[in-house]
């Protein structure tokens, strides 16, 4: 299994768990905000707030709620601004990780960052380091359901989608970004619901870890997704055969 695909699964139980304790609405609020900011409350006009808004479907962010970060974002409502920051670096066995970000602070964060990095055996790097190794595609997770993988790459021929591989109890769809909106709506016309979407940096290599560097790799990942001001993480590791059984 890809590291992106078992990455992907860990992160949205655990996406899950947090959305039942309240956890995700603040970086989701952050991610509607900015995105309004940065262009507009139009989801039909705003690729990025489109993104935003499938997210807080994702996580049962009430609708007024939306609307007032919709409008903190475009100045209707007073609101604090965040900055968009990209962290770059290495984690353990040197897998390469990029880190997405919104901050109101930006030597707080980047200082923060930084720490886990190092708490991990990881290490930050310069901008650009480990960039050229990640491309932009759109990745859906569906539950497999009465999908076996023949049907499931039938369907993704059908509805657009560049590739389609099982993840767990899942199967991983991805798509170019500018395919994304056009996907899940092809899904959601065949009543089939997407336990997560959005648009991420996918690797076009990746590197093998043993048990116990992919152990701590993980546990660096999942010390990055905690932070509250990160929005996206990416890897390129890929986890050993039986890890997590």
């Amino acid at each position: 299994m890809s590291g992106h695909s078992h990455w992907a699964t860990i992160k949205h139980k655990k996406a899950a768990a947090d959305a039942k304790k309240g956890k995700a609405f603040s970086k989701v609020v952050k991610l509607i905000m900015a995105a309004a900011k940065k262009g507009g409350g139009d989801p039909k006009t705003n690729i990025k707030l489109m993104y935003a808004l499938e997210k807080g479907r994702e996580c049962n962010l009430p609708r007024d709620t939306v609307d007032k970060a919709i409008k903190k974002g475009t100045g209707e409502l007073e609101g604090v601004t965040y900055d968009e920051v990209t962290y770059e670096g290495y984690g353990p066995g040197g897998c390469a990780i990029m880190v997405d970000a919104l901050t109101d602070n930006r030597n707080r964060t980047v200082s923060e960052v930084r720490k886990l990095f190092e708490h991990k055996g990881g290490k930050m790097g310069d901008t650009g380091c480990v960039a050229f190794m990640f491309e932009k595609k759109g990745v859906m997770l569906i539950p497999k359901g009465d999908l076996n993988d023949d049907k499931a790459m039938e369907l993704g021929l059908e509805i657009g989608a560049e590739d389609v591989q099982p993840a767990d109890d899942s199967y991983e769809v991805t798509c170019s970004p500018a395919d994304f909106n056009s996907v899940v709506m092809a899904l959601k016309e065949r009543k089939i619901e997407t336990s997560s979407a959005s648009v991420v940096r996918v690797a076009k290599d990746r590197i093998d870890l043993d048990h116990g560097k992919a152990q701590k790799a993980v546990e660096l990942m999942e010390l990055l997704e905690d932070h509250e001001d990160v929005q996206e993480i990416a890897s390129n590791f890929n986890l050993p055969e039986g890890f997590g059984a």
